[in-house]
């Protein structure tokens, strides 16, 4: 009797403090939302919900021709940044995880080694390298960019992926006349689907929330992206800042991850339990 004790209390320990992490992540979120519907007498109110619903800053922020062009500017980059780094690193990936050279894991250890490098780091080398392709305040420079944030662990992470797919497939399709290209294309694609889906979001959110970068390589409202745009907001009045509309914003900016996470949930989840588990 003791050990059912013993096992409902680990429990009700295990899940109050799995509502506590919840409440904490989540509790900021729904206080933007709900500051977001409140005029500008009430935006300081405590209350959990607003007394009075208004849209009024949600209009303002539609109404903001620099916002719409930043969130499309952000939505070009993000989707380029994701989608040219799944393409390196699909074919960078197949040789690492299959193929049998010298210095495979050291370049795989400085791949991962990269990630730990703060941005700060390698800002000014990356300000010399733009300026030197003539890129500058160019959306080419913010994918270049973010680039070296996204491709280390993308590589690392389809690496360990396709090392995990059993040889016998890979085998069968050789002996079966396939190309190394065929292979990589129309055997190994369909089986990585879930972590290619799973990299390719975290590359997406990864490009879509970067900022340091996209303050220091854009210079007009026509090229910067939305947390540059939302951290340069400011009001009719120089004493005090629109909160009403950062907050408005900032739920604009953060619903279409919100929807990519939940229309790939599944995908997000196989993703990341299949590298666990070997063929």
């Amino acid at each position: 009797m003791v050990w059912k004790y013993k096992k409902i209390i680990k429990e009700i320990v295990f899940y109050s403090v799995c509502l506590i992490v919840a409440f904490c992540c989540l509790f900021p979120f729904y206080w933007a939302v709900v500051s977001s519907f409140r005029d500008s007498s009430n935006l300081f109110s405590t209350e959990l919900l607003p007394s009075k619903i208004t849209f009024d800053n949600y209009k303002e922020v539609f109404s903001d021709v620099t916002f719409g062009c930043s969130f499309l500017n952000s939505g070009v980059v993000a989707v380029c940044t994701a989608l040219l780094t799944l393409a390196v690193c699909l074919f960078a990936a197949y040789p690492l995880a299959r193929a049998k050279f010298r210095g495979k894991k050291r370049f795989l250890m400085a791949a991962l080694g990269v990630t730990t490098l703060p941005h700060v780091a390698v800002l000014s080398g990356l300000f010399e390298l733009i300026r030197f392709l003539d890129i500058y305040n160019e959306k080419s420079a913010l994918i270049l960019s973010y680039m070296i944030i996204t491709v280390p662990f993308t590589l690392w992470t389809l690496t360990n992926f396709m090392r995990n797919i059993p040889k016998e497939i890979e085998e069968a399709a050789i002996m079966d006349g396939a190309s190394r290209y065929e292979i990589l294309t129309k055997v190994f694609l369909p089986i990585l689907k879930p972590a290619i889906v799973t990299t390719g979001l975290l590359a997406f959110i990864a490009a879509w929330n970067e900022f340091l970068f996209a303050l220091t390589f854009t210079l007009t409202n026509q090229s910067r992206t939305v947390p540059v745009s939302l951290a340069l907001f400011s009001g009719a009045s120089q004493h005090e800042l629109p909160w009403g509309l950062i907050m408005a914003a900032s739920v604009l900016v953060t619903l279409p991850l919100i929807v990519l996470v939940v229309v790939f949930q599944r995908k997000i989840v196989a993703g990341l339990t299949a590298g666990a588990i070997k063929g």
